[in-house]
């Protein structure tokens, strides 16, 4: 088989395209690069120059291919225009000339945020869509158009991790570096708000499940680990693999957007638009938590990784890349 691969330098990409290069099912694997093939440097793929602007790129680059994997997106903006450039625009660009080129399969990363926070118990397909952050509500609009576009011509799936975790990662990231230093600022009281989590290597596994179901149309699935954390049961994780005690700081919600206000003016000053925003602050005050018992049924899903070993994993390999 033959697949192309958008977001295949990112985080979650790198590790699909890795996975997809050890499998002998795919005899070539594209990946759009835009400039720097970072993770995917020195790694057996065929490159494709361009962007998702580049029609006729896009054109070149689904060929004859069996299955396109679309992992591209942007999860910070200062605006709400380049949010919806990059993950509403784009990703029609995309879809319209995998129909065109008679594609049979293709998969889509989307997110919880496109859903919004769980208000009475894990959120799952049937849940309507209220997103409270603008990448939310781009993502959001992202499905409307999928859901417009499909058509029994494909199988389109779409895929809503809630946060990933996992080697190579760099804004949780901040999270355990802070652990690492010997702190932990929490939201709440490090009971409530809960999280849902999922591992990268089970994301991976998830997206390889979906590239095999050929249902007609559109299908779409939240893609978890097996459990739903509190911060108190993170923190204490983290803090037994990297064998270090931490203080926990617990921050009052109402705190929070104050907080992220200071950091983005402070971050204006210098043209960044730092990790921790007015827009993030909105989701890490809320409860985020889903189920993904529709893609175990349907899909054959089955997420491999506790919480010990995927976040075992993840530092250990910071550690080895001097990140920690």
């Amino acid at each position: 088989m033959k697949a192309f691969v958008t977001g295949g330098t990112g985080f979650i990409g790198s590790h699909l395209v890795d996975r997809l290069i050890e499998l002998d099912d795919f005899s070539e694997i594209r990946c759009l690069i835009r400039n720097n093939e970072k993770w995917l440097k020195g790694k057996p793929f065929t490159r494709v120059k361009g962007d998702l602007d580049d029609l006729s790129t896009l054109k070149k680059a689904v060929k004859d291919v069996d299955v396109v994997f679309h992992l591209a997106g942007r999860v910070k903006a200062p605006t709400y225009e380049e949010f919806e450039h990059a993950n509403v625009d784009a990703t029609e660009n995309l879809l319209r000339t995998a129909q065109k080129e008679g594609i049979p399969k293709v998969v889509v990363l989307s997110s919880l945020a496109a859903v919004g926070p769980s208000q009475n118990g894990s959120v799952n397909e049937e849940v309507p869509m209220m997103p409270v952050s603008s990448y939310g509500k781009s993502k959001m609009q992202m499905e409307q158009m999928i859901q417009k576009l499909a058509d029994d011509s494909i199988s389109i799936t779409v895929l809503r991790p809630p946060a990933v975790y996992g080697p190579r990662e760099d804004q949780i990231y901040s999270f355990f570096k802070m652990v690492d230093k010997h702190i932990c600022p929490i939201i709440g009281d490090g009971e409530h708000p809960k999280i849902s989590m999922v591992y990268v290597g089970d994301v991976v596994q998830g997206i390889l499940k979906a590239a095999q179901y050929k249902k007609p149309g559109l299908s779409t699935y939240f893609i978890t680990g097996n459990e739903i954390y509190s911060w108190n049961q993170i923190r204490g994780t983290a803090s037994r693999v990297l064998g270090k005690k931490t203080v926990p700081i617990y921050i009052k919600p109402k705190y929070v957007k104050k907080i992220a206000g200071i950091i983005e003016k402070a971050g204006s000053f210098f043209g960044i638009y730092p990790v921790l925003n007015r827009e993030k602050a909105k989701e890490l005050i809320l409860e985020w938590t889903c189920t993904s018992e529709k893609a175990k049924r349907e899909l054959g899903y089955d997420p491999e990784y506790s919480l010990e070993e995927g976040i075992s994993r993840t530092i250990h390999w910071y550690q080895r890349h001097h990140w920690l």
